[in-house]
C-alpha cells in the first residue's frame, strides 16, 4: 500500500499524514491513515456484496489460512473460465489463487482486469474450494453492476481475496497466510498475503 496504489474509480485512495514527528519534546513518529479497505491485497466480507452479510471482523479466519494452490491463467481475456484452470484442477485444496498477470499493475488502475466467470466459481465450489483469490482488483468485471461471481460466493459461502501480487510465483501448492484485520463493521480488510513452501 502506498499513495499511488490504484483503486476503483471513485474509491478512497491510500493517504498518510503525520500526527506527530520526532523532535524536541516528542519522542515518536505517529501517523494517521485514510484508505478504502479495498486498497491493495484484501479480503472482501459478505457485507461488501450483501446488505445482510457479515462484516469482515466477524469472519472465521480458517478459510484464510492453510493449504492452497496457485494456478496460472495468464492473460485469459475478460473472464477466467474453467478451461484456463482445468490443467491444474486435480485434487484441489480448499483454497485456489489465480494468477492472470505477468506483472501486476501495482501503480495504475486496469479497467480491463480479468475476472472469474461465475460458472468457474461454481465449479470450484463444487470441488470443495472454500476460498478463491485473484491478482486483479475484482472477481467480477470492473464495469459489472450485477457482480455475478460475488453473488456465487455469497450463495455458496466462499471467501475471496483480491488484488494479490503473484508475480514470479510458480504454479503449485503452498501454505497461505492472509488474515484480515478484525475490523468489526467493515466491508473488507487489507491482508498481508504470504505463501510458504509446504
Amino acid at each position: 500500500m502506498h499513495a499511488g496504489a490504484p483503486v476503483f474509480p471513485g474509491d478512497t485512495p491510500y493517504s498518510q499524514r503525520w500526527a506527530a514527528t520526532i523532535a524536541p519534546g516528542c519522542p515518536v513518529n505517529v501517523s494517521s491513515l485514510t484508505l478504502s479497505p479495498h486498497v491493495g491485497a484484501h479480503a472482501d466480507a459478505p457485507l461488501h456484496y450483501d446488505p445482510q452479510g457479515e462484516p469482515v471482523g466477524a469472519l472465521d479466519l480458517a478459510p484464510f489460512l492453510g493449504r492452497c494452490r496457485v494456478i496460472h491463467a495468464l492473460q485469459p481475456g475478460p473472464l477466467v473460465e474453467w478451461r484456463h484452470l482445468e490443467h491444474a484442477a486435480r485434487g484441489l485444496p480448499p483454497r485456489v489463487l489465480v494468477r492472470t498477470y505477468e506483472r501486476a499493475p501495482v501503480d495504475r488502475w486496469d479497467p480491463a482486469l480479468a475476472a472469474f466467470a461465475p460458472q468457474t466459481v461454481e465449479r470450484l465450489a463444487d470441488l470443495g474450494v472454500r476460498l478463491v483469490g485473484i491478482d486483479t482488483a475484482s472477481i467480477d468485471p470492473a464495469q459489472s453492476k450485477e457482480l455475478p461471481s460475488h453473488q456465487v460466493i455469497r450463495r455458496r459461502g466462499l471467501r475471496v481475496l483480491e488484488n494479490l501480487v503473484l508475480d514470479g510465483v510458480p504454479e503449485g501448492d503452498y501454505e497461505l497466510v492472509a488474515l484480515p484485520l478484525k475490523l468489526m463493521t467493515a466491508d473488507a480488510s487489507p491482508v498481508r498475503a504470504v505463501l510458504r513452501s509446504l
